[in-house]
């Protein structure tokens, strides 16, 4: 029996020595290779892991120990794990290297440890600095997957098929809800989400199903034939049209779209895989070279907007853009793209019209706000998938009924179909796991060799970034400059507005700038307490004093420090101030007429990347965008311009119309009086009317009625035949003219001012500024002919009436009284100057902006309609007049879309074209100022 038990004795002795043996193998084998796979709580949905069950086996079996946190939100449970040999456990500081797949929190971090995580810091994204900052501090080492690279720079890492899978489920789903939102019901509403399906083989079926409805004819015609873009040819690519594959489809070349678009079938989608050699172009010759586009891509264009996107039914864009790229949709592109069609998704019959296919969805997997579809400024989520945009940029997350395209753009894709991703991603990962694990992060990196797919990963390491990455320092000091402007009130250096001139009309524009935090605006005036009064009136706004005609040199110093220029000043400089932009490659806008001076510097503003935008202010400006919506829905729907009269002006209102030119001015008369000077041009009845300067103009003066209560008059204001080829009006047209809008009595007033020379523009002896002092009686005897200045004042009387006529305006206006002049030079100006006191607003009396067009139709049955636009706007006593409201405020918008990009052509330019007026008239419908329209049927 002793024997016995010495035996047993012996036996669990050598029993526990090989366990303590084995332990101690175990050790040696794991000594440095131990590794853990940490838990994502980035967000609720993130359901991924960098390595699945089966990975983390292949891991143990090579002698790599493996420690799970536990997570019951992983998409693997954790007994796949512990069965795969893995160690489930809370404390994971025993590992040399961490893996992850998002951002980690940052009171998570282990110090001395390798971390590898998308880290989402490559481009300084603000709401990461924090977390590389603790990396830094704690001398972490971190790998970045989406640097894992060739040296071709080609990704090596990546979720990118499942990405385009679960985003093609994604966007199938909300085409059903868009169409069912917009009255039809399609197969698509039976596909749901991506991550309602257990796996993609589920989703395939669903889709399949749909398809299966499809080919039975299922689709409703009223919708017409779908057809979806795909761009790119990767991985995101492909996994898209994997999926896509499982419907009734046929590919076809992007050159086939429109034609598909107007004659396709209903019982298929159409499919189109555009690649960068058909839209991409060079600017100068056309074609395309890969390799030149790789090296140079701004010398190339993108021609996908008009040869693509208005066929589209849905893209699905799964290209990389970087910096300096041509972009597939612009801002302006989508503001044509995107506009409601009069008779939206209805298919075309044969022999008639092509309409444009408007475009129901996009699917931007690339995820890149602002990127290659440059209307889509921020990123969906998985909670809320799908937004609607409309043409100005306007966003709605709450229904699929609304005006735009519905896009979906969600920046975690893959992780709502978690486990192929995981499988996916770790077998990609696998080839570079183990030199990854040899990395000790307590060591310098010269201490260490890794191949260059690691290397060129590793963002910082010892408590320093790598030299690869020192630039993202830079880029955080720019927008740490950005934030604290921002703090301030200010904006980025980016947009800075230098508005010239601080009279009424700048008032209301600096007020609608001074909304937008993302704008620095200075004012610049000769009178230096007009800037003032603006800059104290408005947080953040600077003033200075600045007087153009002297101070040339500090007038272009300041057009050279600002991102965009608004004149307001005088038409007579906009030449000047004109060409320092364009040498400063600063953008400029202004409220006047666009003149010979600044057309001529067209081609070296387009060259220099320089926008010149005119006539954005009332006349000119708010009448252009009204008869231009007018006209392009007229010519949209087949009808014909056969006749176009406007009228414009800016009145008093008709309380404050006490004076004998029923007129009075909020700016300078200057070129009110002389206006009634010009010579005229307009089309009447299919015949040229012209009318010679001198005067002429204020003796025909046609009476108006559009507004009953009003008595007006309306003059032709220059060259009125222009605006045909201008307006697009084509040969139909047989009547044109453009007038001015005035009280009836002021063409009768200003004539006496005109016989006597006193809206003569050029110097009078008496008039100098250093001769001897005048009044104004004296004055007007002298331009009588008359040197006995003492005459009496009913014989003064008596001669005027002999030589005017009618004097009782000139009288009414103090002109024969022994009140001083303040002369200069010229008696336009000395005038101009004495009616700008005498006949201002008072502080409670208010303006009155009025604007007619009368528009004649032919429609194709032969019926033809009269149809009228007013636009009437009174001013704000004590506050804005009309008219700087209905000047400041469109070259306030106007200047704000050139610098958002909603304006990117270049070159001196005017408000035509609808992706300028379309947008300008909505902001402007929002501030209040309205038109409304009448209609009345001839026959």
């Amino acid at each position: 029996m002793l024997r016995l038990l010495q035996l047993r004795a012996r036996l669990a002795t050598t029993a526990q020595r090989d366990a303590l043996a084995a332990q101690l193998h175990t050790r040696q084998r794991h000594q440095g290779r131990v590794i853990a796979i940490r838990r994502e709580d980035q967000s609720v949905w993130e359901r991924r892991a960098p390595f699945g069950p089966t990975h983390v086996q292949k891991l143990v079996k090579q002698g790599v120990k493996v420690i799970v946190q536990p997570s019951n939100r992983r998409a693997y449970p954790m007994q796949a794990y512990l069965q795969a040999g893995a160690q489930i456990q809370e404390d994971i500081s025993d590992a040399s290297v961490i893996f992850g797949v998002k951002q980690v929190p940052i009171d998570a971090l282990i110090p001395g440890k390798t971390y590898c995580f998308f880290s989402h810091t490559i481009k300084a994204q603000e709401s990461n600095m924090p977390l590389l900052d603790a990396v830094l501090e704690k001398k972490i080492r971190l790998i970045d997957y989406e640097r894992i690279i060739d040296e071709r720079g080609s990704r090596q890492v990546a979720f990118g098929k499942y990405a385009g899978v679960a985003g093609m489920v994604n966007i199938l789903h909300g085409i059903g809800l868009r169409l069912l939102a917009l009255g039809h019901h399609t197969p698509f509403m039976h596909i749901g989400p991506a991550h309602n399906y257990r796996n993609s083989s589920m989703a395939r079926q669903a889709v399949r199903d749909c398809g299966y409805e499809i080919s039975l004819g299922m689709m409703p015609r009223s919708i017409g034939p779908l057809t979806f873009i795909f761009t790119g040819s990767g991985n995101v690519s492909q996994g898209a049209q994997e999926v896509f594959s499982e419907l009734p489809i046929e590919y076809v070349p992007p050159e086939m779209l429109r034609k598909v678009s107007e004659h396709g079938s209903q019982n298929k989608l159409y499919g189109c895989e555009v690649s960068r050699s058909d839209h991409l172009e060079r600017r100068e010759g056309g074609g395309f070279d890969a390799k030149e586009y790789d090296e140079f891509p701004e010398r190339y264009i993108s021609t996908f907007s008009q040869k693509v996107a208005p066929y589209a039914s849905a893209i699905v864009n799964g290209i990389y853009w970087a910096v300096g790229s041509p972009k597939l949709i612009s801002i302006p592109d989508a503001k044509n793209l995107l506009r409601p069609a009069n008779t939206p998704w209805l298919p075309t019959s044969k022999g008639s019209p092509a309409l444009p296919h408007r475009m129901l969805a996009i699917c931007d997997i690339s995820a890149d706000p602002g990127g290659s579809i440059e209307f889509m400024n921020e990123c969906t989520t998985i909670d809320t998938p799908f937004c609607l945009y409309d043409a100005d940029r306007n966003k709605d997350t709450k229904s699929f009924k609304g005006p735009g395209v519905l896009v979906c753009s969600i920046d975690n894709m893959p992780t709502q179909l978690p486990r192929e991703s995981t499988d996916l991603f770790g077998e990609l990962l696998a080839p570079f796991v183990h030199d990854i694990i040899k990395s000790d992060a307590k060591k310098s990196l010269h201490e260490e060799q890794f191949p260059y797919p690691i290397q060129s990963a590793i963002i910082a390491s010892n408590g320093k970034m790598t030299e690869n990455y020192e630039y993202i320092q830079e880029l955080r000091e720019a927008n740490s400059n950005r934030s604290r402007n921002k703090m301030e009130g200010r904006c980025e250096s980016n947009k800075n507005v230098l508005v010239l001139g601080a009279g009424m009309v700048s008032a209301p524009l600096v007020e609608w700038l001074h909304r937008e935090k993302d704008v620095n605006i200075t004012v610049c005036s000769q009178a230096k307490e007009e800037a003032d009064r603006l800059a104290h009136q408005y947080a953040g706004v600077d003033s200075v004093y600045l007087n153009v005609n002297e101070s040339t040199g500090h007038l272009q110093e300041l057009c050279g420090k600002a991102d965009i220029v608004i004149s307001l000043l005088p038409y007579s400089l906009h030449g000047m101030i004109a060409r320092y932009c364009v040498a400063e490659r600063t953008h400029m806008v202004t409220a006047s007429y666009l003149n010979d001076e600044i057309s001529e510097l067209h081609d070296e503003a387009r060259a220099n990347g320089v926008t010149i935008m005119n006539e954005v202010g009332l006349d000119p400006g708010i009448d252009h965008l009204l008869a231009l919506e007018c006209i392009h829905e007229v010519q949209e729907k087949g009808g014909v311009i056969e006749s176009f009269v406007s009228y414009c002006g800016g009145l008093p209102a008709p309380e404050h119309s006490n004076n004998s030119l029923r007129y009075k001015f909020s700016w300078s008369p200057r070129g009110v009086l002389l206006n009634t000077l010009s010579a005229a041009k307009y089309l009447n009845q299919g015949q040229i009317v012209e009318i010679s300067g001198g005067g002429e103009l204020m003796s025909n003066p046609r009476s108006l009625d559009f507004l009953p209560g009003f008595a007006l008059e309306g003059f032709p204001n220059r060259d009125s035949t222009k605006y045909g080829s201008l307006y697009g009006l084509g040969s139909d047209v047989h009547t044109l003219l453009r007038g001015t809008i005035r009280y009836k009595g002021f063409s009768e007033s200003i004539k006496p001012m005109q016989l006597l020379g006193l809206i003569d523009p050029e110097p009078h002896s008496l008039l100098h500024p250093s001769g001897p002092d005048i009044t104004w009686r004296q004055l007007i005897t002298n331009l009588l002919g008359m040197s006995d200045t003492s005459i009496f004042f009913e014989n003064l009387r008596q001669k005027l009436t002999e030589r005017i006529g009618d004097i009782e305006g000139i009288e009414s206006l103090g002109l024969l009284d022994d009140t001083p002049v303040v002369k200069l030079n010229t008696p336009l100006d000395t005038l101009s100057h004495y009616l700008s006191k005498r006949l201002a607003f008072e502080r409670d009396e208010r303006d009155l902006v009025i604007l007619r067009h009368e528009v004649g139709i032919r429609w194709p049955d032969g019926r033809r309609e009269e149809r009228g636009i007013n636009f009437v706007v009174y001013g704000q006593p004590q506050g804005h007049s009309a008219m700087a409201m209905t000047v400041g405020k469109p070259a306030a918008i106007a200047a704000k879309m050139i610098l958002d990009g909603e304006i990117q052509e270049r070159g001196v330019l005017l408000p035509f074209t609808p992706d300028i007026y379309r947008p300008m008239l909505q902001r402007l419908r929002s501030e209040g100022l309205t038109a409304t329209e009448t209609s009345r049927w001839l026959n």
